[in-house]
């Protein structure tokens, strides 16, 4: 389960952390109980999980894609009131675009610095138009990879990192949250350790935008329809005003009715 975080109080500051460098870490945000049953359960699907297929994915990375078809533990952190909060003043209207679990392994190199809004081929400057929020799972730390940021590059227009830019690797202890904009340039770090760095990114679009993940077909409607209406909205059982998504000329949560009955 999530923690009982005052939203109301955390939303101003995140907010303006998000505005001012482009990210915002916030302590606390799961309780230990809940930290402990997901790294159980992704050491469950991890057994079966590849490694990475290039540089960008990792080598020595294994990459938990289908999150939600595999995994009812971030459920709750995905409609955290704290999480709609941000989004609803960033995104305004958003969905789950690529949420996936991350076990950075020993030895596995730097990822190459990037921002997750580049998926889409949209000049700068726009609007926002993907939010992250990192949930460590383990201790991060510069040693064992630890998410590494440009401060500021949010603001960037026409301009790539640099040799004199400061990047800055993030400790987190777990159960805390990294919200961060898709926007700023970012990377995981190396790991010099001999143990994995394991974490999960929650990542948002806007709703007009194709998500990255597929997750009408990802993760099956038997289990979508057991999930609380905001959740199956964030899997792309949505619209986007005014009438972005329909299905037969309808709200998609009706097909879930269709096929049910």
């Amino acid at each position: 389960m999530t923690s009982t975080i005052d939203s109301a109080l955390e939303l101003e500051r995140v907010l303006g952390e998000v505005d001012e460098s482009g990210f915002s870490i916030v302590e606390g945000f799961l309780e230990p109980e809940a930290v402990q049953a997901a790294r159980t359960d992704l050491a469950r699907i991890l057994e079966t999980t590849p490694y990475g297929r290039n540089d960008f994915e990792g080598r020595e990375t294994r990459r938990v894609y289908a999150l939600f078809a595999k995994t009812r533990t971030f459920d709750s952190a995905a409609v955290h009131p704290l999480v709609l909060g941000v989004l609803d003043k960033l995104l305004h209207e958003y969905q789950l675009s690529a949420p996936v679990g991350i076990s950075i392994g020993p030895g596995n190199p730097a990822q190459a610095l990037h921002p997750d809004d580049a998926t889409y081929p949209i000049a700068r400057p726009h609007a926002e138009l993907v939010v992250n929020i990192m949930l460590p799972l383990v201790a991060f730390s510069a040693e064992n990879g630890a998410t590494r940021i440009v401060p500021g590059s949010h603001r960037w227009v026409d301009r790539l990192p640099a040799a004199g830019d400061t990047t800055v690797a993030l400790p987190m202890e777990p159960g805390s949250a990294l919200f961060f904009l898709g926007s700023l340039w970012h990377g995981g770090g190396a790991n010099a350790t001999s143990t994995d760095r394991l974490g999960v990114i929650l990542h948002y679009s806007v709703a007009w935008l194709r998500p990255v993940e597929n997750h009408v077909l990802a993760v099956p409607a038997s289990i979508v329809r057991g999930l609380e209406p905001r959740l199956q909205e964030l899997l792309g059982y949505n619209i986007a005003s005014p009438f972005t998504g329909y299905v037969d000329g309808r709200h998609p949560r009706r097909l879930l009715e269709v096929l049910e009955a």
